[in-house]
C-alpha cells in the first residue's frame, strides 16, 4: 500500500498518519498526498460495518463540499473502507421502519444520499471504488457511483445487490445504474430479479466489476494506475451519445432485440413468482423498463418513488425481520448454550453413504472438513466419490463461470482429497463427531449408534440424521446418551442451509454447543428445537400436505390446489413435493407413527384426516408412487417433472360417488383464498402446538425453520410472523381460524394458548419466552375431523 492508507492483518484498510493534509470528516478520512490523490477511508467508528445511515449520508456530503471547494487541486479519489467488509449496505433498523406515514421524509433522505452519488460521479476527476471486501446492497450502489471498480480476490469476498431477498430492491441507484451498464434485460435477468451474490471474478465476467487484484495490498496501486490513466473519467450515461447497451424500451428508438422480448418480462416475471403478490420484484421491473426510457436524473428519481413505496410494505418489514433480524440471531447461537467455549470438528465421521451420507460428506469437505465414511456396501464408496465429483465442478463453475473444464476438475480434487471411505467402523469412530445416516428406520439406527459408540472414545459425539425417529428413543441404546443428539439435514444437502438440531431429554448442554459448532463450520443454519416425534420441520410440512390431500379427497381440482399454493407464495405446491418425497414414505410414516404412538394421538399430524389417506391410497393403488418411479401426481420423462397426470381426475372424490366426503365443491365465501389459508393455517396452528408441547422455545428458530426448511412463503416473514401480522393481528387469526374449523374440521380449532393470548392482547414474542409456554390446544379425546 502507499503512505496514504494501509493494510491491516485483518484485510481492511485503515489510514497511516503520513502529515499529508488528514482530517476526519464525520466517518470518513480524508487524505490527500503530494500528487494531489484524494484517499477517503470509510469507517463508522460507532458501528461493526458501515452503512448508508444519517452518519454516512452527513459524511459524503462535507466531503463532497470539500472536493467541490478544492477540485482544482485533486487529481482523483480512492474510496476505501477500514471494515473487513467494505460496505454492509442500508441500515436495516431504519428501512424496517419504512411506512405510509414516513413516506415523505423516506423519500427526501433517499433523495439527499442519491445527489450525493450523483455530485461524485461528476465530480469531473476519476474516482475509483477499491474494495477489501464483502459490498452487497447498498454497499455496491455506493460502489457503482464510482468510475471504476477494483476487489481483492477472496474467496469469501461476495458483491452484488441482493435487496430482493429482503423484499425490497436496489433503491440507491442500483436499478437505474445496473440498466446503464448491462442493458435492461441483462441486468434484469443476471443481477436484479435473482439478486444474485457474485464472487470477485464472476462479477468481473458479469460486466459489475472492472478489474480483481490478487490481494487487499494490490488495491491501491491498481487504483492510482486507473487514476494515473484516466484523468478525465466519467460514467458513461454522463457522456454526449450514450445508448443504453441492446436499446431503450423507448417507442421511437427500440431495438428489434427488445421489441421481442420487452412484452414478455411481466409474464416472465410473474412465471417465476408463481403468481404470488410480492410488491418488490413488481416495483424493480417498473422501475427499470421506466427510467430506461428517460435521462439519468429522472430515473434515479423514479427509481426512488418505487422504492419508497415497497418500503412501507408489509411484505418488506416481515422479510427484514426475517431474513435479516431472525437469520442473526439464530446464526449468532442465541439458542445455543452460552456458557459453553466455542470448538470446531477437524474430521467428522459419516456411518451410510446412500444420498444423505454421500451429501453430507461431499458438504463437510466442501467446508474445509476432513471426512471419513463407511457403509456396509463396497461399493457405495464409489458412488459417494462420484457424487461429491460431480458437486464439486457444478459448484466451481458456478462460483467461477470463466473456469476451463481442467480447472474446474482440479477444484473438485481438492474437494475430493478431504474424503476417505473405508469399511472399517473402528477408523469412522475416531473423527470428531460422527453422523449416522442410515436408513430411516429406528432398529437399524439404534444398532448403528450402538456399533459406533463401541468404537468411539468416550468424548465423541454422536449423531443422527433423522427427520421423524425420535432422538431419545435412539439414545436409549447407548450407554452415553448425553452424547447423542440429533442433526437433520435436508435434501440436497449442499444447497438447503437448514439444519435441525434436535435435543433430546439427556443430550448435554457441551454436546449441544458441539453440534450447533459444527453445522456453522458446514455454513449451515441451526435451529434448535426440542425432541418430538417428526420434532418441528417435518411434523408442520405433514400439515401442508395432508391439507393438499384432504381439499383433492372433497373433489377440489389438483390444479386450482397448486395454483394456489403457489400463488400463497409456496416455492414448491403440495402435490409435487409429495411426489419428491414419494406416495410411499408419506403412507409409511403415516403408518409407523400411527404403531409408534398406539393410535392414542387421533387427530394429530400422525393421524391425519381420512379424506387424505383416501386420497393417497388412491393414487398407490393406480401405481403412481412419486417422481422415484416416474409417475405421481405428475408425470416425469428422464426423471423431469411434466403436467399434472392426465388421469387424476378419475382419482378424486368427486369422480366416485360415496368414496369421499359429501362436499365436492368449496364452499361460496372466496373459495380459493380459503384453499390458501387452509394450508398456511394448518401449518401455523401446528407451530403453535409445538411451542405448546415444548418443541420450540425460540420465535426466531420457528420463523428461519419455517422459512429455509419447510418452504413457508418468504413475504409472510416465517410462520409465527404470518400469525401475529394478520389482519386484525392474533385476534383476527383465532376468528380466521374458528371459521376453517367450522367449515373444513377441528384441526383449525386453535390452540387455547393462542385463544388466551388474543383474549389478553399479549404478543407472541411474550408468550414464547415465557418460563413455561402454556398448556393448550383442544384434547386429543376431543379431536374429530370431517369424515
Amino acid at each position: 500500500m502507499s503512505g496514504v492508507v494501509r493494510e491491516t492483518a485483518a484485510g481492511s484498510v485503515e489510514a497511516a498518519s503520513t502529515g499529508v493534509d488528514s482530517e476526519w470528516i464525520g466517518m470518513m478520512s480524508w487524505q490527500r498526498d503530494a500528487e494531489g490523490i484524494v484517499t477517503l477511508v470509510m469507517d463508522d467508528r460507532d458501528h461493526p460495518v458501515n452503512t448508508m445511515n444519517d452518519t454516512f449520508i452527513d459524511s459524503i456530503e462535507a466531503v463532497n463540499d470539500r472536493l467541490a471547494a478544492e477540485r482544482d487541486s485533486v487529481t482523483g479519489v480512492i474510496l476505501a473502507s477500514a471494515k473487513s467488509s467494505w460496505f454492509a449496505g442500508g441500515d436495516l433498523h431504519e428501512l424496517r421502519e419504512g411506512s405510509s406515514a414516513n413516506a415523505a421524509a423516506d423519500y427526501a433522505r433517499i433523495t439527499r444520499m442519491k445527489r450525493q452519488f450523483r455530485r461524485l460521479e461528476t465530480l469531473g476527476r476519476p474516482v475509483v471504488a477499491a474494495i477489501n471486501g464483502t459490498a452487497l446492497g447498498g454497499g455496491f450502489e455506493v460502489a457503482l457511483s464510482c468510475h471504476h471498480r477494483i476487489v481483492a480476490d477472496h474467496p469469501r469476498t461476495r458483491l452484488g445487490l441482493p435487496e430482493i431477498t429482503l423484499g425490497l430492491f436496489p433503491g440507491a441507484g442500483g436499478v437505474t445504474r445496473t440498466v446503464r451498464m448491462l442493458g435492461l434485460e441483462s441486468a434484469l435477468t443476471t443481477a436484479l430479479l435473482p439478486g444474485t451474490r457474485f464472487t470477485p471474478r464472476a462479477a468481473r465476467s458479469a460486466g459489475l466489476i472492472d478489474e480483481v487484484v490478487g490481494s487487499v495490498a494490490e488495491l491501491d496501486g491498481a487504483a492510482r494506475a486507473w487514476i494515473a490513466a484516466h484523468p478525465d473519467a466519467s460514467q458513461p450515461w454522463d457522456r454526449e451519445g450514450f445508448r443504453i447497451p441492446g436499446g431503450s424500451p423507448r417507442t421511437d428508438g427500440v431495438v428489434p432485440a427488445l421489441a421481442v422480448t420487452l412484452p414478455a418480462l411481466p409474464a416472465r416475471l410473474r412465471a417465476q413468482l408463481g403468481g404470488a403478490d410480492y410488491p418488490a420484484p413488481r416495483a424493480l421491473l417498473a422501475s427499470a423498463v421506466e427510467g430506461a426510457q428517460v435521462d439519468i436524473d429522472t430515473a434515479l428519481d423514479i427509481e426512488t418513488r418505487y422504492f419508497v413505496n415497497v418500503l412501507g410494505s408489509a411484505a418488506a418489514s416481515n422479510m427484514i425481520g426475517a431474513y435479516f433480524f431472525d437469520l442473526t440471531a439464530v446464526t449468532q447461537g442465541a439458542s445455543r448454550p452460552a456458557d459453553i467455549p466455542r470448538t470446531s470438528v477437524t474430521t467428522l465421521g459419516v456411518v451410510g453413504a446412500g444420498m444423505m451420507g454421500s451429501a453430507i460428506a461431499y458438504t463437510a469437505a466442501r467446508s474445509g472438513l476432513s471426512v471419513v465414511m463407511t457403509d456396509t456396501d463396497p461399493a457405495a464408496g464409489k458412488r459417494a466419490f462420484g457424487y461429491a465429483a460431480a458437486r464439486a465442478v457444478s459448484a466451481a463453475r458456478r462460483a467461477h463461470p470463466e473456469l476451463t473444464e481442467a480447472e474446474a476438475d482440479r477444484a473438485a480434487d481438492d474437494v475430493l482429497a478431504r474424503i476417505r471411505f473405508t469399511l472399517d467402523l473402528t477408523e469412522v469412530a475416531a473423527a470428531d463427531l460422527v453422523v449416522e445416516a442410515v436408513y430411516e428406520d429406528a432398529g437399524l439406527k439404534r444398532d448403528q449408534l450402538t456399533a459406533i459408540e463401541a468404537a468411539a472414545g468416550p468424548g465423541t459425539i454422536l449423531a443422527s440424521n433423522t427427520s421423524t425417529i425420535p432422538i431419545g428413543s435412539l439414545a436409549s441404546a447407548v450407554t452415553r446418551p448425553h452424547n447423542v443428539v440429533g442433526l437433520h439435514f435436508f435434501s440436497p444437502v449442499d444447497r438447503m442451509d437448514l439444519v435441525e438440531i434436535v435435543r433430546a431429554p439427556e443430550t448435554s448442554d457441551e454436546t449441544l454447543a458441539r453440534a450447533f459448532d459444527c453445522a456453522r463450520q458446514l455454513r449451515k443454519t441451526p435451529i434448535v428445537v426440542n425432541d418430538s416425534r417428526g420434532f418441528f420441520t417435518s411434523r408442520v410440512i405433514f400439515r401442508f400436505i395432508e391439507e393438499a390431500l384432504a381439499a383433492l379427497d372433497e373433489g377440489v381440482s389438483p390444479v386450482t390446489i397448486e395454483r394456489a399454493a403457489r400463488q400463497a407464495g409456496y416455492a414448491t405446491p403440495p402435490l409435487a413435493l409429495i411426489d419428491e418425497l414419494s406416495l410411499t414414505l408419506v403412507a409409511r410414516i403415516w403408518a409407523e407413527n400411527r404403531v409408534a404412538t398406539d393410535g392414542s394421538a387421533p387427530g394429530t399430524v400422525w393421524s391425519p384426516v381420512a379424506g387424505a389417506e383416501r386420497a393417497l391410497e388412491r393414487m398407490l393403488s393406480a401405481g403412481r408412487p412419486g417422481r422415484s418411479e416416474g409417475a405421481g401426481f405428475y408425470d416425469y420423462a428422464d426423471g423431469r417433472r411434466g403436467t399434472l397426470w392426465t388421469g387424476l381426475a378419475a382419482h378424486t372424490a368427486g369422480s366416485q360417488p360415496g368414496a369421499g366426503q359429501t362436499r365436492t365443491t368449496l364452499p361460496p365465501r372466496e373459495p380459493f383464498v380459503d384453499l390458501q389459508e387452509r394450508m398456511l393455517f394448518a401449518e401455523a396452528l401446528e407451530t403453535v402446538r409445538s411451542f405448546d408441547e415444548g418443541v420450540l422455545t425460540s420465535l426466531a428458530d420457528a420463523n428461519i425453520g419455517s422459512l429455509l426448511g419447510i418452504g413457508y412463503p418468504p413475504w409472510t416473514g416465517g410462520v409465527m410472523r404470518y400469525i401475529e401480522q394478520y389482519t386484525g393481528g392474533i385476534a383476527g387469526f383465532v376468528r380466521r381460524a374458528e371459521q376453517l374449523s367450522d367449515l373444513y374440521g377441528l384441526r383449525f380449532v386453535p390452540p387455547a394458548s393462542l385463544t388466551t393470548l388474543a383474549e389478553s392482547g399479549g404478543s407472541l414474542a411474550a408468550y414464547a419466552t415465557s418460563p413455561a409456554a402454556p398448556a393448550g390446544g383442544i384434547s386429543a379425546a376431543s379431536r374429530k375431523d370431517i369424515p
